[in-house]
């Protein structure tokens, strides 16, 4: 993915009230940040935050954590938040293999991954979010009947999916590899490239794993 740089995106995100600048500091103290006790979620790779903003709008009773690498990406997702604020949604700009780092055991209740980088190469494959080293990471974080929700339209990313998952420790609940025309698709929330591949007439993946 080609991202362009936006001049003054990472000052805008320093300042913001709405990112966590110093996330460590909350681990296992979250509901401190929201003010109250509501399951977590969180999702990594949030894009421009589409998917994440609408979730919160619709589940108030749920707190949010969008996770952005990048800061042109993420800037975009600020965008959103700022003209249309969610109390239950923050942001943080952080590396998601080190989850461990500011998240405490049990603390996180679903994770979403959305149309993540395939990372074709496979001397690559632990950079992918499906990777058993990443499932390692979301095994210290995620409560006992916590979930991973992972969307795609790489075929290829999915079928290594089914495969790294399961050998990573974890059971795959649920599965399609045509999400828009199967039981799944009730309460599908679309982002941005998912509505853009559709359009396309791609078939979009999706997996629920559990523990």
């Amino acid at each position: 993915m080609r991202l362009r740089n936006i001049k003054g995106s990472k000052e805008v995100i320093a300042a913001s009230p709405y990112v966590v600048q110093n996330p460590e500091d909350y681990k296992g103290k979250w509901s401190e940040l929201f003010h109250n006790n509501h399951p977590l979620h969180i999702e990594i790779g949030m894009g421009k935050g589409q998917f994440i903003h609408t979730l919160a709008s619709e589940n108030p009773d749920i707190n949010y954590i969008g996770i952005e690498m990048y800061s042109s990406v993420l800037y975009r997702a600020l965008e959103k938040q700022t003209a249309e604020e969610k109390p239950n949604l923050y942001f943080l700009r952080f590396d998601a293999k080190y989850l461990a780092d500011i998240f405490a055991e049990h603390e996180v209740d679903r994770i979403y991954l959305n149309f993540s980088d395939p990372w074709p190469k496979d001397r690559h494959a632990k950079r992918r979010l499906t990777s058993p080293d990443f499932m390692k990471v979301y095994d210290q974080v995620l409560c006992g009947d916590g979930t991973v929700e992972f969307k795609t339209d790489n075929q290829g990313l999915f079928a290594y999916s089914l495969e790294a998952i399961p050998e990573a420790g974890w059971r795959i609940d649920a599965f399609t590899e045509d999400l828009h025309h199967s039981p799944m698709a009730e309460g599908n929330v679309m982002t941005e490239y998912e509505m853009k591949f559709s359009a396309m007439g791609n078939p979009i993946c999706k997996l629920i794993a559990s523990r």
